[in-house]
């Protein structure tokens, strides 16, 4: 069957079509995405504005017109932590079912987390064992651990790159030099953050393997040597403590416009990646992680492999 899925994040509203039955892998077909950077038109008072949800609904019709062109049976809508968060998130919702017929559901951290990680586990299979699964997204950081497809532990803290750029670093949002004593100030509110949990996912077991997903995590891995992405997603690629202090230092030091122009780095999100690098790097130290394997498949992934689990023996 095709399925499309609508993946409305903090940064894009992404589109993927998949041609996919249970039990086999899922090939995609189509991939489109818009870039709307939801979590910059929530203000002060916690709501989304006028102008981000007519974006919205502007960039959802074109997904719906798009999987419909395309012979989709389902299109699977979900949003994350921009809309989640805003107050009036609910009705925005309620207004994109009216003006699209879309219904977009709202997905906790923590099912983001589950999502995640069962997409990992489908990726890299039975054989990794016990599984650590870290995600940094726009809004959120995604942690889960465990052996089966379901983790024993999935959390969500609020240390996503968009997010943390924009409380922190300032002047990198606007494509200038990040300050240095923000970027420690970031750190220590990260730790700070991740030291429970961290307590949590002890608490279930030594990983025997530790996987990174999400495009801050791609990113990161691209800028420290790992092979791009035309390469194939079969390519294994690491991250690892040591390439990402150096990558840090060097980051910390240039403007964000600069970080646009390297290969691997995609201009509407230059301007996160020192502080994604920074939440990246408390991540794998408190965790005691020296590195991390990169998994092509995320959220989306997940949400497609759910779907096709619950239909049974069709």
């Amino acid at each position: 069957m095709r399925l499309g899925v609508l993946d409305v994040g903090s940064n894009t509203v992404h589109l993927l079509v998949v041609d996919a039955h249970r039990g086999g892998h899922p090939t995609p077909t189509h991939d489109d995405r818009w870039l709307l950077r939801l979590a910059e038109h929530v203000g002060a008072d916690d709501l989304l504005s006028a102008a981000g949800e007519k974006a919205l609904v502007k960039a959802v019709r074109e997904a719906r017109d798009q999987a419909e062109e395309l012979g989709c049976e389902e299109l699977l809508g979900l949003v994350t932590s921009a809309v989640r968060d805003a107050r009036n998130g609910l009705e925005v919702l309620e207004n994109v079912r009216a003006e699209t017929g879309v219904d977009l559901q709202v997905t906790t951290g923590e099912d983001e987390a589950r999502l995640t990680f069962l997409a990992v586990r489908r990726w890299f299979g039975w054989s990794a064992g016990r599984l650590l699964v870290l995600d940094i997204g726009g809004g959120s950081l995604e942690l889960a651990a465990g052996m089966d497809e379901d983790p024993d532990v999935a959390l969500s803290l609020p240390l996503g790159a968009g997010r943390m750029t924009r409380r922190f670093l300032p002047a990198a949002a606007r494509g200038g030099r990040p300050d240095l004593a923000a970027l420690d100030e970031l750190r220590l509110h990260a730790e700070d953050l991740l030291e429970p949990a961290a307590e949590k996912l002890r608490a279930v077991g030594e990983p025997d393997l530790v996987v990174a997903t999400s495009k801050t995590f791609r990113t990161l891995a691209r800028l420290t040597g790992a092979a791009p992405y035309s390469a194939g997603l079969r390519v294994p690629r690491e991250l690892s403590t040591v390439g990402l202090g150096q990558l840090l230092g060097f980051v910390a030091r240039i403007e964000s416009s600069a970080l646009a122009e390297l290969r691997g780095v995609s201009p509407d999100r230059a301007h996160q990646v020192p502080a994604g690098a920074v939440v990246a790097q408390a991540a794998m130290r408190v965790l005691d992680v020296p590195f991390v394997r990169i998994c092509p498949w995320a959220l989306r992934e997940g949400v497609i492999l759910r779907r096709l689990d619950s239909l049974g023996g069709l």
